[in-house]
């Protein structure tokens, strides 16, 4: 029953944050409301400001609660963009590390028990292959970010593969998503909203690289269909 501790408790950990309402501080209301003390907590306490950053991502990350993609945008509001995108990428790897063990510890004999031959044949593909499926299937978002997470842990891909897949295969949509919340931060700064805003070289460019993004897996599907035909 061992095996099974650190998913129980990543799943108890996660019923209490759901029905805690962590959730319901994840909106731009509440970032809009306290702006001002926010980055003045940020401009004062550079180093406990980006510690309690990452471990807020880690934990949303780990415990699978909806909130991910407003981090990321937070990462850029408050941490710019280079520094934002490492903190993104870096909390995020970590926390989906963490499921990924406790998933991965808790399935280690489920393939070899309850699986078919057919399924342990796909196990011996994506082993085969792990680097390749991993970058693919982070840098095009086919599938949510969990269930890769669980998918890769069932299928026991090895650790190390894990961790640099999904590091440097979220990397191009977190620095995307991440551009977008420092566009975000200049659009708030400014006195008036004005839609020429939303025209600025920073902001069109961020929204530009979100659209190849939505279309990206419309174009991988595309690509596979006509290379079967």
């Amino acid at each position: 029953m061992k095996k099974y501790l650190p998913l129980v408790l990543i799943v108890v950990l996660a019923i209490i944050a759901w029905f805690s309402g962590l959730r319901d501080y994840f909106s731009f209301a509440v970032l809009k409301e306290n702006q001002q003390t926010l980055e003045l907590y940020v401009l004062n306490n550079k180093i406990m400001a980006i510690l309690i950053y990452v471990g807020l991502y880690i934990l949303v990350v780990a415990l699978s609660i909806p909130g991910a993609t407003f981090m990321t945008l937070v990462g850029g509001f408050f941490f710019n963009q280079i520094l934002g995108t490492f903190l993104v990428v870096s909390a995020a790897t970590i926390g989906a590390t963490i499921l990924f063990l406790g998933t991965k510890l808790a399935s280690r004999d489920l393939i070899k028990e309850k699986a078919g031959p057919w399924v342990q044949k796909m196990q011996k593909g994506f082993k085969e292959n792990a680097t390749y499926y991993l970058l693919t299937l982070r840098l095009i978002p086919i599938f949510p970010f969990v269930a890769i997470n669980l998918v890769a842990a069932i299928l026991q891909i090895p650790l190390r593969t894990f961790i640099l897949g999904t590091f440097f295969g979220i990397m191009p949509g977190s620095f995307v998503y991440v551009s977008i919340g420092v566009g975000l931060h200049d659009v708030l700064q400014k006195e008036e909203f004005s839609v020429n805003l939303l025209l600025e070289p920073k902001i069109l460019l961020a929204f530009i690289g979100l659209g190849i993004l939505v279309l990206l897996p419309v174009l991988y599907k595309y690509y596979k269909k006509k290379k079967i035909n």
